[in-house]
């Protein structure tokens, strides 16, 4: 490590201000309603923050999380030396602006966009915004087309699955669309070709499709859905676009599975959504959206913005953005490549599968979806017992280890089961400590060494 030279005289000067001993004893109130009125020695709010701060959980033993939470020093450095950039500055900024470009034409090409398509996209700070605006265009696309043929376009619909992420029912409040949520039920934790059949028509806008669920990880047929899709097209004319939520698998199915057909290569798939932030290997916040072709998204929905000295198209629902994450998108890129990503993903689904036959092997557990598509495991009991899975849960995090029981959406809320994300830093060793933990942790509760929980079976949400 690194050690930090102390500047002795702003030290002295601090200590002349504030008093010798400012940093062993300080006692001054901690706000927590009302702005302070006094001034704060910065390196003491530091260490009161930082000490707080160490309540929270381990990110690295955070096995809930989809999140990156490790990235290589010289990414650390590259986003601490453009953290105070602004992305939508342009002018200022044209460098990043061009980074940015180069990646949308990485990401277009990763998704195997038809050779002669004018496809367009855009960063964001999440798949949640890349969510909103794709879906945002293909209303306004709806909208436009019902207009030209004199029919009415004044009561749309989006059909997706109760296995969506929130973010789906937030854009059908939002922005008015009515949802066709197509419930999962016990034994099917996805949506089927059938079941979307079912529900869409001459006013629907969109169908969305997760390519891994946040509840289970498993995927929506795309492909089947595509070809009925197909079908109706040539049969009854509508033409109804796929949005495909590939939050979780669109950094991981390229690599782990380049044959399997998800993307662009499906003729009814218009748009993508991924996150940088999740395999993606890069911190939050970053997302990107990816369009077939730039006719998907009207021009009506992009705002000329003459600011700080240059006029610049924008699809945003943010309008400041960091510029720090597409850039640590870029160095991922350029560092690993198509093999190095290929490694990394063959690495973590090979200790997903790890871990899955190791909870398997033990008797305790049974694995619900062990990491097919992405690495993702997920887990009940293998049998009937006196506490609940929220109570292993808690019992687990004595060691540090933060892993949610939750229950799964209507139809199937009677189905409680955990969940571990395998992420890039979770390697063998920490599966078998992890392992281990957990069968004694559900020891423990056998025996009856704690209480257990009152906690309802209804509780408890997945993380992203």
């Amino acid at each position: 490590m690194v050690s930090k030279r102390v500047d002795i005289n702003k030290l002295r000067d601090s200590e002349k201000k504030y008093g010798k001993n400012y940093k062993r004893f300080t006692n001054l109130d901690v706000p927590k309603y009302k702005f302070p009125q006094s001034q704060m020695d910065s390196r003491s709010v530091y260490q009161i923050i930082h000490d707080e701060l160490n309540l929270d959980g381990n990110p690295d033993l955070n096995l809930a999380t989809f999140v990156t939470t490790w990235m290589e020093p010289e990414a650390d450095q590259l986003i601490m030396e453009n953290l105070h950039k602004n992305f939508i500055d342009h002018f200022e900024y044209p460098q990043v602006n061009k980074i940015e470009e180069r990646i949308v034409n990485i990401m277009a090409n990763l998704f195997n966009v038809p050779d002669g398509n004018d496809f367009i996209g855009t960063s964001t700070i999440g798949s949640s915004e890349a969510i909103m605006l794709g879906l945002l265009a293909h209303k306004w696309n709806w909208r436009q087309m019902r207009k030209e043929k004199g029919l009415p376009a004044d009561n749309p619909n989006i059909v997706f699955g109760a296995d969506t992420h929130v973010s789906w029912d937030k854009f059908a409040r939002y922005f008015d669309v009515e949802p066709r949520v197509i419930p999962i039920e016990e034994g099917r934790f996805t949506i089927n070709a059938e079941s979307v059949m079912k529900q869409v028509d001459e006013n629907t806008i969109a169908v969305g499709v997760v390519l891994g669920t946040t509840f289970t990880g498993e995927f929506d047929p795309v492909q089947e859905i595509n070809d009925l899709l197909v079908k109706l097209k040539k049969e009854k004319g509508l033409d109804i676009p796929i949005h495909v939520d590939a939050a979780s698998a669109g950094f991981i199915t390229p690599f782990y599975e380049p044959e399997f057909k998800w993307d662009f290569r499906l003729e009814q798939v218009q748009s993508i959504n991924t996150s940088g932030h999740k395999f993606g290997l890069v911190y939050p916040g970053l997302g990107w959206l990816i369009f077939r072709n730039q006719k998907l998204l009207p021009e009506e929905l992009k705002f000329y913005v003459n600011y700080l000295g240059d006029e610049m198209p924008t699809y945003t629902l943010n309008f400041s953005e960091g510029s720090s994450m597409i850039i640590a998108q870029y160095f991922n890129i350029m560092h690993l490549g198509m093999e190095g990503y290929t490694k990394i993903v063959n690495r973590m689904m090979d200790n997903a599968s790890y871990l899955s036959s190791r909870l398997e092997a033990s008797g305790e557990f049974k694995v619900m979806n062990d990491a097919k598509h992405i690495p993702v495991v997920t887990f009940s009991f293998s049998k009937k017992e006196k506490f609940t899975l929220f109570d292993l849960s808690y019992r687990i995090r004595e060691r540090g280890w933060i892993v949610p029981a939750y229950s799964l959406p209507p139809h199937a809320d009677d189905v409680t089961i955990m969940r571990v994300v395998v992420r890039e830093n979770f390697t063998r060793d920490m599966v078998d400590i992890f392992v281990e933990d957990i069968l004694n942790a559900k020891k423990a509760l056998v025996t009856g060494s704690i209480k257990t929980s009152q906690r309802s079976s209804r509780e408890g949400h997945p993380v992203s």
